[in-house]
């Protein structure tokens, strides 16, 4: 019993001593800490050389893309603007970047090129570009993200400033439509409102604008789409074009008949 209360003791006491370690110290009396100057030189000097390497190859890819190019494309390539017709060094150059701003996928004669990264857009003087697609080397189509969805340029009018605008309403059009079908009036008014602006002489944006304001109970407003709306008709070439305006003929006769009905009602 005496044996083990000593062991017990002999445990209890080395369990209470301090445990040492020899390490040698890092610092010295009398050193000083390195400061990270030199690091920082360092990381500032491999970004330096990183950029004018990237700017060496941005005005390379430039100097070959206006070597051959079409009086028009070199034009596009000064304004910073895509095109179609591009070749892919005249997109680099038009778009002041080099190919590792691009995931490019062949397949045969199509050539498919992508922003390297969703992150890191890749922008001309016109937009953000989504994709573009080459055909034999050249591009054939290209798309811009917006923020009413991807536009599609595939034809030379396409890119003009009444190309854009045509786009626009396009998808605002198609996002009203969709506002109707949840039965947000509101929203669908506000963007059939902007389509309207960019497409004043599409009928038909009146006959939807009209049709809202007389479900919201405004008829004076109402009224007014409505008789534009069949002002700016032709009927005879309507009335010529048969079946294919039939929906147009409904609207023309329910559009008549609201226009009858709200001239009634208002003072």
């Amino acid at each position: 019993m005496i044996r083990r209360y000593s062991i017990l003791a002999l445990a209890g006491l080395a369990a209470c001593t301090t445990g040492r370690v020899q390490e040698q110290p890092i610092l010295e009396p009398g050193d000083r800490v390195a400061t990270a100057d030199a690091a920082v030189e360092a990381v500032r000097g491999r970004a330096t050389m990183t950029r004018i390497e990237a700017e060496g190859r941005r005005d390379a890819l430039a100097a070959e893309a206006l070597t051959s190019c079409a009086p028009e494309v070199c034009a596009a390539i000064a304004r910073g603007e895509v095109m179609l017709g591009m070749s892919e060094a005249q997109v680099l150059a038009a778009t002041g970047t080099t190919e590792g701003a691009w995931r490019v996928r062949d397949a045969g004669a199509a050539t498919i090129m992508l922003p390297a990264a969703r992150g890191t857009a890749v922008r001309d003087a016109t937009g953000e570009l989504a994709m573009l697609q080459l055909h034999n080397g050249l591009v054939s189509t290209f798309s811009y993200r917006e923020p009413q969805g991807v536009r599609v340029v595939s034809r030379p009018q396409d890119a003009t400033a009444v190309g854009r605008a045509d786009a626009m309403a396009e998808q605002l059009t198609r996002e009203a439509d969709d506002y109707v079908a949840r039965g947000e009036l509101g929203e669908a008014l506000d963007r059939y409102d902007r389509a309207s602006i960019l497409r004043p002489d599409d009928a038909l944006l009146d006959y939807r604008i009209a049709s809202i304001l007389d479900r919201q109970l405004r008829p004076v407003e109402a009224l007014i789409r409505y008789q534009l709306f069949l002002h700016k008709l032709e009927l005879e070439k309507i009335q010529a074009r048969g079946q294919a305006w039939g929906y147009m003929a409904e609207a023309i006769a329910h559009a008549r008949e609201r226009v009858i009905v709200l001239e009634k009602r208002t003072p």
